[in-house]
């Protein structure tokens, strides 16, 4: 009788709740699929970005390829420097050349092409602009030749007049870079100089139309002893690439 007199629920009836130590099983699973899975997220996002990088160069390259049509083979050239504050070679000097190609209005509120989407630097700073033009591509081989120092590139005192170059002077167009990243925007380093210094990678375009992502010691001593794409030995008949 005892046993039909009691007050127990039925067993379909009880609550079933996890016990602490389920719980504290269940947090250290998740904990190790985020530690699993958040560096391959971030590895997805920096490739995406890396790529998104790669078609702004492919479309700066579609617009410099309309400007050489226009202009008889001959590249964006002027006297630097083009404003008090910067050189031709530099993103906000070249910018206003292929601007009417790439989208047009282009600025520091709309970047569009000219701006990586993975740099950091100050929109203020470079006004949006990722990347920089080689000067070899206005100076003549034999000027690019007498320079040996990255303050040849922008010291007034030292500048020399530029001489426009056409495409047709282009040696070995699959290995002369023509624009590319300043800053190694997808492998960050510190205390980075752009093309003068060893450190970092950097998607570059080259004049045959080529993108590819390099790491700077990929690339040839320039007349500065640095991966100077500005100074490349014997400018655009020279190499910046072994290959």
């Amino acid at each position: 009788m005892d046993g039909l007199c009691s007050h127990d629920p039925p067993i379909s009836a009880r609550r079933h709740a996890f016990t602490l130590v389920e719980l504290l099983v269940v947090i250290a699973i998740i904990s190790l699929l985020l530690s699993v899975m958040i560096p391959s997220l971030r590895r997805a996002r920096s490739s995406a970005l890396r790529v998104a990088c790669a078609h702004n160069l492919r479309q700066i390259g579609l617009g410099i390829g309309m400007y050489l049509g226009d202009h008889d083979g001959v590249y964006p050239c002027a006297q630097d420097p083009v404003d008090p504050n910067y050189w031709l070679w530099m993103g906000r000097g070249w910018r206003q050349w292929v601007e009417p190609y790439v989208g047009g209005s282009i600025g520091v509120r709309n970047p569009a092409v000219l701006l990586c989407p993975e740099d950091r630097t100050d929109p203020g700073r470079y006004e949006s602009t990722s990347y920089a033009y080689s000067m070899a591509f206005y100076h003549s081989p034999v000027q690019i030749d007498a320079m040996s120092e990255p303050a040849d590139t922008y010291d007034p005192t030292r500048v020399q007049r530029s001489i426009p170059q056409r495409a047709s002077s282009v040696a070995h167009p699959a290995a002369k870079i023509l624009i590319g990243e300043w800053l190694s925007n997808h492998a960050p380093v510190h205390d980075d100089q752009g093309w003068w210094c060893w450190l970092g990678s950097r998607t570059f375009l080259l004049a045959d139309g080529q993108v590819c992502f390099l790491e700077a010691t990929e690339i040839r001593p320039a007349r500065d002893k640095l991966p100077d794409a500005n100074l490349t030995v014997n400018g655009v008949k020279g190499r910046d690439l072994a290959r």
